[in-house]
């Protein structure tokens, strides 16, 4: 489980680059993501608990206030919004968990080529300077 704890790093660290890639790439996919959460992976989920749709997970703190005479809201409900929350989180993990196989892909690219460059090889010592340099006078004579 690599990949977990390497995604758990990297939600965790403070790198401010990681945080602008972030940024960047969810507001690029953010709709994509959304649709694919809320189109995709929770209708099955909400059907598994038994048909619930996420949005209508809703609390009621204040009933509305109705004018009894022309049926009239007054006032509106007081509600906390519950499922939107759910909807908002599983969103964020996907868009999280996506910016991170984007940027584990692009490190492990980036090693391969630093890998790909030969090192350049090492200077000679100055023994090695003093040998060359009697090697060509010896074969001048």
């Amino acid at each position: 489980m690599k990949i977990i704890q390497d995604f758990k790093a990297f939600a965790m660290k403070g790198n401010v680059t990681d945080m602008a890639v972030g940024i960047i790439i969810g507001a690029a996919f953010g709709k994509i993501i959304s649709s694919l959460v809320s189109d995709v992976i929770m209708p099955p989920i909400g059907v598994l608990i038994g048909g619930l749709n996420f949005k209508d997970i809703v609390v009621n703190l204040k009933d509305a206030v109705t004018d009894p005479a022309t049926g009239k809201i007054l006032r509106e409900a007081v509600t906390l919004k519950i499922g939107n929350f759910i909807q908002s989180v599983v969103d964020f993990v996907i868009v999280a968990f996506a910016i991170f196989m984007i940027i584990k892909a692009f490190t492990n690219f980036s090693k391969k080529k630093a890998e790909e460059i030969p090192a350049a090889p090492p200077a000679p010592t100055k023994d090695q300077e003093l040998l060359t340099e009697i090697r060509d006078l010896l074969k001048r004579t």
